[in-house]
């Protein structure tokens, strides 16, 4: 009784779940078309001015994982809390920032925000009644894409109306009255997983992630096949390799590699890699097409906020599709609608490879990116939470959300080498650079539904792999199918 009454209003826990992870975001992407106007008034360099989103980047990926893990062990409601926190001391630097080296420290900590994602599912899984679990779950993974996605659209109008700090002052007001809501109305954590944090593994996590991502942000700078790239590639590998073998050692692991084997969380992650190669690149260059003066004779010569507008289509379709998909999971299955996900998303990539030639051929190319994406992302990250148990569900999901951001680093790098590689003669990129960029993202996304096809099939009526209690509502199933029966992955 006591547990039905803690759910009484989970709405609004919803709603203070989807406002703070609409804050991270939007600060994925606010940035991105105005890197130029950073540069200019920092009065820094374009390759310095770059690290302003690697060192969010970098910082995202190693504090997501760990801020995942830190709240299964000592409590959600405080440790999103305290990432809400830092998210906002980190946009109030950014806003202050006077020099660039200022702005790359505060952005290095709003990374540390990346630990709202794990823990918003964490929390969802352990407040919300069984039936609304899939639902909310979807929605908040649909929220990432599509803040990340709005981002970019309402860059233009906030840097014409005010200037580029409102881009950090807008979503820090956001995150200190979510900060103050989730402390009224989040309930506290009802389960816990003792331990402590093995800081070896941490470390070799940061490490190989840092080593990895410098070099693929760099590649288009130093040459791919310069020392430095090639070094910190192979000194990537080995220390990954070293991360694995201390976390299987290790008597309470960050990241519990068994978990990670189970076959329903590897193939999700498999995906997740690519859709963000996919989504990440989109982000960065579609923009930087449109705004391709036309004396090129393929680009539009579009403003900061028109390139924006381009990808409104897309933000528009992914949440409206999201908010659907595990209805439609709960018909046909996770599995298929991952699959479908990926085979639309890869449509969206021809369309923009061989079909950009108007305005209109680009919108309707975003919005079937965005029906795709929207798919995929909400099916995925209902399946990576139905697949482990309910202590493991923070860091399982804040590891999926973390691979898709490494994807992003790769795919931003690659588009990168593809797009610039052969510029014409004023230094432009050619209309084929783009071309063979969005074609290549594309056949990353048939990978990826390639992968789709290996994730296990789910069942009916059946619980969650590794529940203790069947009947214990935070282990319970996220997708409710027709006739009260329920849908989930029982594979090990």
């Amino acid at each position: 009784m006591a547990s039905e009454t803690r759910r009484t209003h989970y709405q609004v826990t919803f709603a203070v779940l989807a406002a703070s992870v609409s804050a991270y975001a939007l600060l994925q992407s606010l940035v991105t078309p105005v890197l130029p106007t950073i540069q200019a008034s920092l009065h820094t360099s374009q390759n310095t001015v770059t690290w302003v989103l690697t060192a969010y980047l970098l910082s995202a990926s190693i504090f997501t994982p760990i801020m995942g893990r830190i709240g299964d062990m000592v409590g959600k409601k405080p440790v999103f809390v305290a990432t809400l926190v830092a998210l906002a001391a980190g946009s109030l630097l950014a806003a202050l920032a006077t020099n660039v080296g200022v702005m790359i420290v505060a952005r290095a900590i709003q990374g540390i925000g990346g630990g709202v994602l794990p823990l918003a599912f964490s929390i969802v899984r352990e407040e919300f009644p069984r039936e609304k679990m899939s639902g909310a779950v979807g929605a908040i993974a649909s929220l990432v894409a599509v803040g990340g996605g709005l981002g970019i659209v309402l860059a233009g109008p906030i840097v014409n109306a005010l200037d580029y700090h409102w881009l950090f002052w807008l979503p820090m007001i956001l995150t200190i009255a979510t900060a103050v809501a989730t402390v009224l109305f989040v309930p506290a954590s009802r389960n816990r997983t003792p331990g402590r944090i093995s800081w070896a593994p941490a470390l070799l996590l940061s490490a190989w992630l840092v080593a990895l991502l410098v070099a693929l942000s760099q590649a288009s700078v130093w040459g791919w096949g310069s020392g430095k790239v090639i070094g910190l590639i192979v000194a990537a590998v080995v220390l990954a390799v070293a991360w694995v073998e201390t976390e299987r050692r290790s008597a309470t692991p960050l990241i519990d590699m068994k978990m990670m084997s189970r076959p329903a969380v590897w193939t999700n992650n498999t995906v997740a890699l690519l859709f963000g190669v996919g989504m990440y690149a989109v982000f960065a260059f579609l923009p930087e097409f449109v705004q391709t003066p036309k004396s090129t004779g393929y680009g539009f010569g579009s403003t900061i906020t028109q390139s924006g507008l381009i990808l409104l289509p897309m933000s528009v379709a992914m949440f409206l599709v999201g908010l659907g998909a595990n209805t439609l999971a709960a018909r046909i299955g996770g599995k298929t609608v991952v699959l479908l996900g990926s085979l639309i998303s890869a449509v969206s990539m021809a369309l923009l490879a061989f079909a950009h030639g108007a305005t209109w051929e680009l919108c309707i190319a975003t919005a079937v990116m965005g029906v795709g994406f929207g798919l995929a992302f909400a099916a995925m990250s209902s399946l990576i939470v139905s697949a482990v148990p309910a202590e493991q569900t923070g860091v399982a999901s804040g590891m999926n959300a973390n691979i898709r951001t490494i994807g992003g680093s790769v795919g931003a790098a690659l588009m990168a080498s593809v797009v610039t590689s052969g510029p014409a003669a004023d230094g432009l990129p050619r209309e084929a650079g783009y071309t063979h960029g969005f074609a290549m993202l594309g056949v990353a996304l048939l990978v990826g539904a390639l992968a789709a096809l290996l994730i296990p099939v789910t069942h009916r009526g059946t619980r969650v792999a590794g529940s203790a209690d069947e009947n214990e509502p935070a282990h319970a199933p996220l997708a409710a199918v027709p006739g009260g029966t329920v849908m989930s992955d029982t594979s090990e």
